[in-house]
């Protein structure tokens, strides 16, 4: 079982440390936006859709990143006073009951949205837009799979005996100091 969580956690990891790079690139495009129409002159729209396509993937991508991570907000108000059973537990039923069936509704609503984006070859509707429109709402799919390839992990990791845990946590902690 540690194994499968150790698995799953380094794929997620290598996704949401591949992903936060598009932020620089973000930054990067913005000001090359701003210099092309102010300096030069030169709109882009290509660019400027650049740069939306961008944020999407980095907040939709690195969603299980930051789960794992811990970096989700999360309104402690009875949970930290917990013991680390009834905390196992209700992180159990929340990846359950809520994220479990979020995800699957996300994947079931979308999946024709998404399959007529593709079947298209949907473009953006502005002139000089970028022409793959189906791969930025191929998104709406892909961010449900992370989160639930995630969740199995973080599922799995209530079972794990305490001992486990705390190296577990330890050697993250180390790792991403």
């Amino acid at each position: 079982m540690l194994e499968k969580i150790r698995l799953i956690d380094r794929f997620t990891e290598t996704v949401g440390k591949t992903v936060r790079w598009f932020a620089l690139l973000m930054v990067i495009l913005t000001c090359l936006v701003v210099a092309l129409r102010y300096v030069f002159y030169v709109p882009s729209v290509a660019l400027q859709e650049s740069v939306s396509y961008l944020h999407a993937a980095l907040f939709m991508l690195g969603a299980a990143y930051t789960w794992q991570q811990g970096g989700h907000v999360r309104v402690d108000v009875f949970y930290h006073s917990m013991s680390r059973q009834k905390q196992h537990w209700v992180d159990r039923l929340g990846i359950i009951f809520l994220l479990f069936p979020v995800c699957l509704f996300m994947l079931y609503s979308s999946w024709e949205y998404v399959s007529i984006a593709w079947q298209i070859g949907e473009k953006s509707q502005e002139a000089g837009g970028l022409p793959f429109v189906y791969l930025l709402k191929t998104l709406i799919l892909v961010m449900p799979l992370l989160m639930l390839i995630q969740a199995v992990a973080e599922l799995l990791r209530t079972f794990l005996p305490e001992t486990v845990q705390k190296t577990h946590t330890a050697s993250k902690e180390v790792h991403h100091g």
